[in-house]
């Protein structure tokens, strides 16, 4: 294990990393100092049950806008949220048509890839 400094806009934190192929005891642990964010609220999907699309985050991000709400009808390659990372927004859109039975995230909500941000039943 070794332990390091990281400053990130301008907040400094404690890091403890473990080097690949080196063991530790049960009996060790380690803590940082990172803050850890609650999930993001969801939305009640609407009596239809749970759609069988899911769109997912490609990668982690901030959601910047929703475009969409439950039970709205919405066309193949529609955008459906917007995502910041990396200081660029990229436009998520759906594979197919159909209605949107959950939204799980909020405007201003962190994902992490393969999150599940809306469902749809097509």
């Amino acid at each position: 294990m070794r332990n390091f400094k990281v400053t990130v806009n301008g907040n400094t934190y404690d890091v403890t990393v473990e080097e690949a192929g080196v063991t530790t005891s049960p009996t060790q642990s380690h803590t940082t100092s990172m803050p850890v964010s609650a999930p993001a609220p969801k939305e009640t999907p609407s009596a239809g049950g749970e759609g069988n699309i899911k769109v997912k985050a490609p990668m982690p991000g901030n959601i910047v806008d929703i475009k969409v709400s439950v039970g709205d009808k919405i066309e193949a390659n529609s955008v459906v949220v917007v995502l910041e990372a990396m200081k660029m927004e990229n436009e998520i859109v759906t594979p197919s048509s159909g209605t949107v039975v959950s939204v799980n995230v909020s405007k201003g909500s962190s994902v992490n890839t393969d999150d599940v941000l809306i469902t749809i039943s097509e």
